[in-house]
């Protein structure tokens, strides 16, 4: 009876090390396989800018179109600017960080001069800047980064890290088991000295310039049952971008 007792419990040993190699995964090897799925080092770093455009879908079913322009600044820190401009019948909301400062052009709020907008606010819009998204770029920016285990994401069960900024910013990206591709990112901030999350889910990657990069974007609160949603109709990478595109436009003086 021993000896059974023994030898069953070695064959479960040998089966658990057989095993564990196949499911045993570390932050740094997940990283890993997500920048090769992405298409690997070299091609990523060879974009310096990326220009999408398409449309965005907003809460209550308003349509815009929808233009975003990033640019790398500095690849040694992963710096990038950006600029977005969403328009509707004739009024364009600009939103752009230029790896400074961050300011807006808000004409339904009634304001058609450009502004300043706070810190927290460009801190987001650094974010949004990313070539690379703040998992990969995290590499040369020094955030801390955690595995925490798999999770189910709508059925599928992901890879789940965590992405600590410097910031205080904190990221959960779930990567899909097979492709290791981003297909949910928790994003929790504080703006204004409220602590905001959001949640963002990636689909239809296509590739640009030999890198995957997502062509549907829903983002919006967390469990909110409505989110914005930009669909990319096209995008092209390396364009000639002039960086007057992301610098605030000076304000007219008013008159007396």
């Amino acid at each position: 009876m021993n000896g059974q007792r023994i030898a069953g419990c070695a064959v479960i040993s040998a089966l658990w090390l057989i095993a564990a190699p196949l499911h045993a995964q570390t932050a740094d090897e997940l990283v890993a396989k997500n920048l090769a799925a992405r298409g690997g080092a070299d091609k990523l770093a060879a974009i310096t800018t990326y220009q999408t455009r398409g449309t965005v879908r907003l809460p209550g079913d308003f349509r815009l179109t929808f233009d975003e322009t990033r640019s790398r600044l500095d690849p040694a820190t992963d710096l990038c600017a950006v600029r977005v401009d969403m328009a509707i019948q004739g009024l364009t909301l600009i939103q752009a960080y230029d790896g400074t400062s961050g300011w807006r052009v808000n004409p339904f709020e009634g304001r058609k001069d450009p502004e300043k907008i706070g810190v927290d606010d460009a801190r987001a819009l650094a974010d949004e800047a990313l070539i690379d998204g703040a998992l990969l770029a995290s590499r040369a920016r020094g955030s801390k980064i955690e595995y925490m285990g798999r999770e189910d994401v709508d059925g599928t069960d992901a890879y789940k890290l965590r992405v600590n900024q410097a910031d205080g910013t904190v990221f959960t990206y779930f990567l899909d088991p097979d492709a290791y591709l981003e297909i949910k990112v928790i994003e929790r901030r504080t703006i204004r000295g409220a602590e905001q999350e959001t949640e963002t889910d990636l689909s239809d990657y296509e590739r640009v310039a030999g890198v995957y990069f997502p062509f549907s974007i829903a983002s919006g609160p967390v469990n909110a049952k409505d989110q914005q949603v930009i669909t990319v109709k096209t995008a092209e990478a390396n364009v000639t971008v002039s960086p007057a595109t992301f610098a605030m436009p000076s304000v007219p003086a008013k008159t007396q």
